[in-house]
């Protein structure tokens, strides 16, 4: 990568970290949103939610809480991508668009200040861990960061991929709220795959997402492993969210090459 292009990408990236500032209202609804989720369905289904294949003292807010983090990530997913339609609307984009700096690195910009800000804000959201009983250590902490910094870039090329042949906010919400929101739920942050129906089962094995799930899971309950219950190995699910990291991004990458300044 050239001097330029790293150049176009910590551009891009410290962009996204400066707008975000001037938006706090961003950082609201990310956080608050998903903690009220937590709170409403954790609380709702503590007296009659038991996931199988965990021990006996995981209830529905503990379960949830892996699958709210991910949450967390997918809405600063979403927050951060509209943005593209939005720089495209104001003429930004356009101005980028004729810069002599590859594709990819805009791509790369734009996904990288999205993540770091989910990583952020999933970080502060795992403050509340001890609150349900979740034991942290160094290496958990660690480990959990290193998945959500996975999870938040694959959501965000996702999302990327979407915005970037997006015209108008109400098309990419639309369109967001019809895939993104069904990968969460499919993905066994609200109920596990071992007891869905087999056609429902199928679909969440075959959701990427889920691997990242996972893998959160195991690296959230590192010292903890049989609170984790019957979901996919760790190596398996951070080879699949590897995958998962890369087809987004040059999906994300390609969109960007088709569309003209």
């Amino acid at each position: 990568m050239s001097s330029a292009a790293v150049t176009a990408v910590g551009a891009l990236w410290w962009r996204e970290i400066v707008r975000f500032v001037r938006q706090r209202s961003r950082l609201v609804g990310a956080l608050a949103q998903p903690l009220l989720f937590w709170i409403l369905l954790g609380g709702g289904f503590s007296a009659s939610f038991r996931p199988p294949g965990t021990a006996a003292d995981v209830g529905a807010m503990q379960y949830f809480y892996p699958g709210i983090i991910v949450l967390v990530l997918l809405f600063t997913a979403i927050f951060s991508t509209i943005t593209v339609v939005e720089d495209r609307r104001s003429g930004f984009l356009q101005g980028v668009l004729v810069a002599p700096i590859p594709r990819e690195s805009i791509v790369l910009g734009q996904a990288l200040g999205a993540t770091t800000l989910a990583v952020i804000q999933g970080a502060l959201f795992l403050l509340l861990a001890p609150l349900v009983g979740i034991p942290l250590s160094v290496a958990s902490v660690a480990s959990v960061l290193v998945v959500l910094s996975a999870v938040a870039f694959a959501l965000t090329s996702l999302g990327l991929l979407i915005a970037w042949r997006m015209d108008s906010t109400q098309g990419f919400h639309a369109i967001m709220n019809l895939i993104l929101m069904p990968i969460w739920l499919l993905s066994g942050a609200f109920f596990p795959a071992a007891g869905a129906a087999g056609w429902l089962g199928w679909i969440m094995r075959l959701n990427p997402l889920t691997y990242g799930m996972a893998a959160l899971r195991r690296c959230l309950y590192l010292d903890a492993p049989a609170a984790v219950g019957r979901v996919p190995s760790l190596p398996a699910s951070l080879a699949v969210t590897a995958v998962f990291c890369g087809l987004a991004f040059a999906g994300a990458t390609a969109m960007a090459r088709r569309s003209r300044s």
